[in-house]
């Protein structure tokens, strides 16, 4: 199975930014924890703070991955390009979102994403990632 991991902006930064939020680990070191737990994966990963490149990732991996999991950070209540990204592509999309979105600023609780997903994990830290592998694993079955 094929599935590809698409981060938005700052989280490159995790593991250094905001931890009482994000954590203390770096992402890189949690994608080696999940390749190494799921070894029947084949993981993809991508990180931009660049708009546009996530737009790109969705539709470069959207017709040939089994799923993207997908954390558009900040832009997941700005850019409409990405939701009409992730309506244009074939391949399911599960959003995660590392902090309780609904729990912050006012302006988190607009999503563009979230319509166009096949299901939203939020709040579970790192877990939400490993969580929407469990689906995707789930529904190969």
């Amino acid at each position: 199975m094929h599935l590809v991991i698409i981060n938005g902006p700052n989280l490159n930064l995790l593991g250094k930014r905001e931890p009482g939020i994000y954590g203390s680990s770096s992402f890189e070191s949690f994608l080696d924890q999940l390749k190494t737990k799921y070894p029947q994966i084949r993981f993809d990963y991508f990180q931009s703070n660049i708009e546009g490149e996530l737009v790109d990732a969705l539709q470069q991996y959207g017709f040939e991955a089994a799923g993207i999991i997908l954390n558009p950070a900040a832009y997941t209540h700005t850019s409409v390009a990405i939701g009409d990204a992730i309506a244009a592509i074939n391949t399911p999309v599960v959003e995660v979102h590392i902090s309780n979105v609904h729990a912050r600023e006012e302006f988190r609780k607009i999503s563009h994403v979230s319509a166009k997903a096949a299901g939203s994990i939020i709040g579970l830290g790192l877990k939400g990632y490993e969580l929407a592998v469990n689906y995707f694993l789930d529904q190969k079955k």
